[in-house]
Protein backbone atom coordinates (compact mmCIF):
# COMPACT_ATOMS: atom_id res chain seq x y z
CA UNK A 1 0.00 0.00 0.00
CA UNK A 2 1.55 3.22 -1.04
CA UNK A 3 1.65 6.29 1.21
CA UNK A 4 -1.69 7.88 -1.16
CA UNK A 5 -3.98 4.74 -0.36
CA UNK A 6 -2.96 4.87 3.30
CA UNK A 7 -5.03 8.23 4.23
CA UNK A 8 -8.02 7.25 1.66
CA UNK A 9 -10.95 7.37 3.11
CA UNK A 10 -14.09 4.85 2.92
CA UNK A 11 -17.01 5.54 -0.36
CA UNK A 12 -19.08 8.16 1.72
CA UNK A 13 -16.69 9.23 4.23
CA UNK A 14 -15.67 12.30 4.49
CA UNK A 15 -13.67 15.29 6.83
CA UNK A 16 -14.83 18.36 7.68
CA UNK A 17 -12.03 20.77 7.18
CA UNK A 18 -12.26 24.27 9.20
CA UNK A 19 -14.55 26.49 7.21
CA UNK A 20 -17.59 24.11 6.31
CA UNK A 21 -16.87 22.78 10.13
CA UNK A 22 -17.66 26.80 10.94
CA UNK A 23 -20.71 27.19 9.09
CA UNK A 24 -22.24 23.44 10.32
CA UNK A 25 -21.55 24.53 13.96
CA UNK A 26 -22.97 28.13 13.44
CA UNK A 27 -26.01 26.49 11.81
CA UNK A 28 -26.14 24.14 14.86
CA UNK A 29 -26.30 26.52 17.53
CA UNK A 30 -28.44 29.01 15.39
CA UNK A 31 -31.17 26.08 14.88
CA UNK A 32 -31.02 25.12 18.66
CA UNK A 33 -31.60 28.55 19.23
CA UNK A 34 -34.49 28.62 17.13
CA UNK A 35 -35.97 25.18 18.41
CA UNK A 36 -35.79 26.02 22.55
CA UNK A 37 -37.36 29.89 21.62
CA UNK A 38 -40.59 27.09 20.27
CA UNK A 39 -40.30 25.20 23.50
CA UNK A 40 -38.38 22.30 22.05
CA UNK A 41 -35.99 20.72 24.88
CA UNK A 42 -32.65 19.43 23.64
CA UNK A 43 -31.98 15.52 24.02
CA UNK A 44 -28.50 13.49 22.96
CA UNK A 45 -29.19 9.68 22.00
CA UNK A 46 -26.81 7.12 22.62
CA UNK A 47 -24.52 6.63 19.53
CA UNK A 48 -24.62 2.65 19.90
CA UNK A 49 -27.27 0.44 21.40
CA UNK A 50 -28.07 -3.45 22.06
CA UNK A 51 -29.09 -4.38 18.38
CA UNK A 52 -32.82 -6.00 19.78
CA UNK A 53 -33.12 -2.26 20.67
CA UNK A 54 -32.15 0.24 18.18
CA UNK A 55 -33.89 -1.90 15.58
CA UNK A 56 -37.05 -2.06 17.77
CA UNK A 57 -40.51 -0.71 16.54
CA UNK A 58 -39.84 2.40 14.57
CA UNK A 59 -36.15 1.77 14.44
CA UNK A 60 -36.68 -1.70 12.25
CA UNK A 61 -37.21 0.30 9.12
CA UNK A 62 -33.53 1.07 9.33
CA UNK A 63 -31.79 -2.84 9.43
CA UNK A 64 -30.36 -2.52 6.41
CA UNK A 65 -28.84 0.61 6.87
CA UNK A 66 -26.88 0.31 10.53
CA UNK A 67 -23.79 -1.14 11.47
CA UNK A 68 -23.25 -4.00 13.32
CA UNK A 69 -20.77 -4.79 15.76
CA UNK A 70 -19.70 -6.88 18.64
CA UNK A 71 -20.18 -5.48 22.08
CA UNK A 72 -16.66 -6.47 23.56
CA UNK A 73 -18.07 -6.52 27.71
CA UNK A 74 -21.38 -8.09 26.83
CA UNK A 75 -20.50 -9.87 23.63
CA UNK A 76 -24.16 -9.10 22.61
CA UNK A 77 -24.68 -7.34 19.35
CA UNK A 78 -25.17 -3.80 18.82
CA UNK A 79 -25.72 -1.39 16.41
CA UNK A 80 -24.59 1.90 15.47
CA UNK A 81 -27.59 4.40 15.08
CA UNK A 82 -28.75 5.01 11.42
CA UNK A 83 -31.43 7.72 12.09
CA UNK A 84 -32.12 9.48 15.83
CA UNK A 85 -35.79 10.28 14.87
CA UNK A 86 -36.70 6.22 16.29
CA UNK A 87 -34.22 6.88 19.35
CA UNK A 88 -36.23 10.36 20.20
CA UNK A 89 -39.28 8.19 19.83
CA UNK A 90 -37.66 5.67 21.83
CA UNK A 91 -36.73 8.27 24.74
CA UNK A 92 -40.01 10.23 24.84
CA UNK A 93 -42.15 6.61 25.19
CA UNK A 94 -39.47 4.43 27.75
CA UNK A 95 -38.01 7.56 29.46
CA UNK A 96 -40.34 10.53 29.40
CA UNK A 97 -43.55 9.20 29.46
CA UNK A 98 -45.28 12.21 29.53
CA UNK A 99 -49.05 13.01 29.50
CA UNK A 100 -48.80 16.11 27.81
CA UNK A 101 -47.21 17.01 24.11
CA UNK A 102 -43.58 16.47 24.06
CA UNK A 103 -41.34 18.33 22.03
CA UNK A 104 -38.00 17.57 21.68
CA UNK A 105 -35.01 18.39 19.26
CA UNK A 106 -31.42 16.90 18.56
CA UNK A 107 -27.99 17.44 17.01
CA UNK A 108 -25.21 14.88 16.47
CA UNK A 109 -24.38 12.58 13.53
CA UNK A 110 -25.55 9.34 12.22
CA UNK A 111 -23.47 6.21 10.38
CA UNK A 112 -25.56 4.62 7.55
CA UNK A 113 -23.99 1.04 5.69
CA UNK A 114 -24.35 3.00 2.63
CA UNK A 115 -25.68 6.32 1.43
CA UNK A 116 -29.07 7.51 0.69
CA UNK A 117 -28.13 8.62 -2.57
CA UNK A 118 -25.64 7.94 -4.84
CA UNK A 119 -22.42 10.41 -4.31
CA UNK A 120 -23.83 10.96 -0.73
CA UNK A 121 -22.71 11.03 2.65
CA UNK A 122 -22.81 7.68 5.23
CA UNK A 123 -22.53 10.49 8.03
CA UNK A 124 -24.84 12.71 7.88
CA UNK A 125 -24.75 14.98 10.46
CA UNK A 126 -28.61 15.01 11.39
CA UNK A 127 -30.50 18.34 12.93
CA UNK A 128 -34.41 17.72 13.82
CA UNK A 129 -37.39 18.49 16.01
CA UNK A 130 -40.13 15.89 17.15
CA UNK A 131 -43.44 16.18 18.23
CA UNK A 132 -45.18 13.56 20.37
CA UNK A 133 -48.86 13.23 21.86
CA UNK A 134 -50.65 15.67 19.65
CA UNK A 135 -52.60 14.96 17.15
CA UNK A 136 -54.34 17.39 14.46
CA UNK A 137 -53.56 19.51 12.01
CA UNK A 138 -51.95 22.56 14.55
CA UNK A 139 -48.90 20.11 15.39
CA UNK A 140 -48.42 19.13 11.51
CA UNK A 141 -48.56 22.82 10.46
CA UNK A 142 -45.70 23.76 13.60
CA UNK A 143 -43.73 21.46 12.17
CA UNK A 144 -43.70 22.09 8.69
CA UNK A 145 -43.21 25.79 9.46
CA UNK A 146 -40.18 24.88 11.67
CA UNK A 147 -39.01 22.70 9.03
CA UNK A 148 -38.98 25.96 6.76
CA UNK A 149 -37.10 27.97 9.12
CA UNK A 150 -34.35 25.48 9.61
CA UNK A 151 -33.93 25.93 5.97
CA UNK A 152 -34.22 29.62 5.80
CA UNK A 153 -31.40 29.73 8.75
CA UNK A 154 -29.38 26.58 6.16
CA UNK A 155 -29.24 28.60 3.37
CA UNK A 156 -32.40 27.30 1.44
CA UNK A 157 -33.46 30.68 -0.39
CA UNK A 158 -35.09 28.94 -3.33
CA UNK A 159 -38.35 28.43 -3.41
CA UNK A 160 -39.50 25.08 -1.40
CA UNK A 161 -41.14 22.95 -2.43
CA UNK A 162 -43.20 20.69 0.34
CA UNK A 163 -44.08 17.51 -0.75
CA UNK A 164 -46.99 16.16 1.58
CA UNK A 165 -48.55 12.83 2.40
CA UNK A 166 -50.92 10.80 5.19
CA UNK A 167 -49.39 7.52 6.43
CA UNK A 168 -53.36 7.00 8.03
CA UNK A 169 -54.60 6.46 4.38
CA UNK A 170 -52.56 3.91 3.77
CA UNK A 171 -53.18 1.97 7.43
CA UNK A 172 -56.73 2.32 7.12
CA UNK A 173 -56.77 0.36 3.58
CA UNK A 174 -54.04 -2.29 5.11
CA UNK A 175 -56.27 -2.61 8.27
CA UNK A 176 -59.33 -3.07 5.90
CA UNK A 177 -57.35 -6.15 4.60
CA UNK A 178 -56.52 -8.05 7.74
CA UNK A 179 -52.88 -8.70 6.01
CA UNK A 180 -50.57 -10.60 8.34
CA UNK A 181 -47.15 -9.03 9.27
CA UNK A 182 -45.31 -10.20 6.13
CA UNK A 183 -47.65 -9.70 3.42
CA UNK A 184 -48.14 -5.51 4.81
CA UNK A 185 -44.00 -5.77 5.17
CA UNK A 186 -44.07 -6.92 0.98
CA UNK A 187 -46.78 -4.51 0.29
CA UNK A 188 -44.72 -1.36 2.65
CA UNK A 189 -41.87 -2.05 0.07
CA UNK A 190 -43.60 -2.15 -3.20
CA UNK A 191 -44.86 1.04 -1.75
CA UNK A 192 -41.74 2.48 -0.90
CA UNK A 193 -40.03 1.81 -4.54
CA UNK A 194 -43.51 2.19 -6.55
CA UNK A 195 -43.42 -1.00 -8.24
CA UNK A 196 -45.95 -0.81 -10.58
CA UNK A 197 -45.79 -4.37 -11.81
CA UNK A 198 -45.12 -5.76 -8.38
CA UNK A 199 -47.66 -4.42 -6.80
CA UNK A 200 -50.35 -5.56 -9.38
CA UNK A 201 -48.80 -8.82 -8.92
CA UNK A 202 -48.89 -9.08 -5.16
CA UNK A 203 -52.58 -7.76 -5.32
CA UNK A 204 -53.28 -10.51 -7.83
CA UNK A 205 -52.20 -12.96 -5.55
CA UNK A 206 -54.62 -11.98 -1.97
CA UNK A 207 -57.93 -12.57 -1.51
CA UNK A 208 -58.81 -8.82 -0.92
CA UNK A 209 -62.14 -7.27 -0.49
CA UNK A 210 -62.46 -5.57 -4.55
CA UNK A 211 -62.79 -1.39 -3.24
CA UNK A 212 -59.77 -2.04 -1.38
CA UNK A 213 -57.38 -3.84 -3.84
CA UNK A 214 -58.83 -1.21 -6.21
CA UNK A 215 -57.35 1.64 -3.72
CA UNK A 216 -54.26 0.17 -2.70
CA UNK A 217 -53.28 -0.65 -6.58
CA UNK A 218 -54.08 3.40 -6.96
CA UNK A 219 -52.63 4.73 -3.98
CA UNK A 220 -48.83 4.77 -4.72
CA UNK A 221 -49.75 7.02 -8.27
CA UNK A 222 -51.76 9.54 -6.50
CA UNK A 223 -49.46 12.62 -6.83
CA UNK A 224 -49.61 15.98 -7.77
CA UNK A 225 -51.51 19.43 -7.32
CA UNK A 226 -54.84 19.29 -5.56
CA UNK A 227 -56.57 17.52 -7.87
CA UNK A 228 -55.28 14.21 -6.58
CA UNK A 229 -58.00 14.93 -3.69
CA UNK A 230 -60.76 14.23 -5.85
CA UNK A 231 -59.76 10.77 -7.09
CA UNK A 232 -59.08 9.35 -3.60
CA UNK A 233 -62.22 10.32 -2.27
CA UNK A 234 -63.80 8.80 -4.93
CA UNK A 235 -61.55 5.84 -4.29
CA UNK A 236 -61.29 6.09 -0.35
CA UNK A 237 -65.35 6.26 -0.22
CA UNK A 238 -65.74 3.12 1.74
CA UNK A 239 -62.91 3.27 4.38
CA UNK A 240 -64.03 6.01 6.90
CA UNK A 241 -60.86 6.06 8.23
CA UNK A 242 -58.58 6.78 5.35
CA UNK A 243 -61.31 9.60 4.00
CA UNK A 244 -61.18 11.24 8.01
CA UNK A 245 -57.32 11.14 7.33
CA UNK A 246 -57.58 12.44 3.58
CA UNK A 247 -59.27 15.47 4.69
CA UNK A 248 -57.02 16.33 7.80
CA UNK A 249 -54.57 16.37 4.64
CA UNK A 250 -57.07 18.70 3.05
CA UNK A 251 -57.32 21.06 6.01
CA UNK A 252 -53.52 21.22 5.91
CA UNK A 253 -52.79 21.82 2.34
CA UNK A 254 -55.40 24.93 2.29
CA UNK A 255 -53.38 26.34 5.53
CA UNK A 256 -50.27 26.22 3.69
CA UNK A 257 -51.49 27.82 0.46
CA UNK A 258 -52.76 30.57 2.20
CA UNK A 259 -49.30 31.05 3.49
CA UNK A 260 -48.07 30.97 0.34
CA UNK A 261 -46.37 27.94 0.03
CA UNK A 262 -46.19 25.49 -2.93
CA UNK A 263 -47.08 21.71 -2.01
CA UNK A 264 -46.77 18.69 -4.05
CA UNK A 265 -49.00 15.65 -2.17
CA UNK A 266 -48.13 11.82 -2.65
CA UNK A 267 -50.71 10.21 -0.67
CA UNK A 268 -48.85 7.21 -1.33
CA UNK A 269 -46.08 7.94 0.09
CA UNK A 270 -44.73 6.07 3.55
CA UNK A 271 -41.44 7.10 5.19
CA UNK A 272 -41.67 6.89 8.35
CA UNK A 273 -44.50 4.70 8.43
CA UNK A 274 -43.59 2.74 11.54
CA UNK A 275 -43.45 5.91 14.17
CA UNK A 276 -45.58 8.40 12.23
CA UNK A 277 -49.36 8.78 12.80
CA UNK A 278 -50.49 11.62 10.37
CA UNK A 279 -48.96 13.62 7.93
CA UNK A 280 -45.61 13.02 6.41
CA UNK A 281 -43.72 15.51 4.59
CA UNK A 282 -40.37 16.35 2.77
CA UNK A 283 -39.19 19.69 1.35
CA UNK A 284 -37.24 20.23 -1.96
CA UNK A 285 -35.45 22.94 -4.04
CA UNK A 286 -36.94 22.96 -7.72
CA UNK A 287 -34.95 20.45 -9.36
CA UNK A 288 -33.55 18.10 -7.04
CA UNK A 289 -34.85 14.82 -6.45
CA UNK A 290 -33.56 14.85 -2.99
CA UNK A 291 -34.55 16.81 0.12
CA UNK A 292 -32.41 20.05 -0.24
CA UNK A 293 -31.95 19.32 3.70
CA UNK A 294 -29.57 16.05 3.24
CA UNK A 295 -27.01 17.88 1.47
CA UNK A 296 -26.89 21.72 2.99
CA UNK A 297 -23.69 21.93 4.72
CA UNK A 298 -23.45 18.26 5.10
CA UNK A 299 -26.40 18.13 7.24
CA UNK A 300 -29.90 16.00 7.62
CA UNK A 301 -32.53 18.14 8.68
CA UNK A 302 -35.60 16.17 10.06
CA UNK A 303 -39.17 17.38 11.25
CA UNK A 304 -41.82 15.36 11.85
CA UNK A 305 -44.63 14.55 14.06
CA UNK A 306 -44.18 10.89 15.83
CA UNK A 307 -45.55 8.43 17.32
CA UNK A 308 -43.77 5.75 20.44
CA UNK A 309 -42.73 2.55 19.22
CA UNK A 310 -46.05 1.00 18.94
CA UNK A 311 -44.54 -1.72 20.70
CA UNK A 312 -44.79 0.83 24.23
CA UNK A 313 -47.74 1.26 26.06
CA UNK A 314 -48.34 5.12 26.15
Amino acid sequence: MNQEEQWLLPDGVEEVLPERARAIEQLRRRALDLYQSWGYELVYPPLIEFLESLLNGAGRDLERDTFKITDQLSGRLMGVRADMTPQVARIDAHSLRRNAPTRLCYCSTALRARPTQVGGTRLPYQLGVELFGHAGGDSDLEVILLMGETLALAGANDKVVLDLGHVGIFRALVDACDLDAAAQATLEDIYLRKARTELTRFLDGQALPEAAARALAALPFLDGDTGVFAQARGLLADFPDATRALADLERLVSVLAERGLDVHLDLGELRGYHYHTGCVFAAYLPGDSEPPAATITSVKCSAGRARPPASVPT
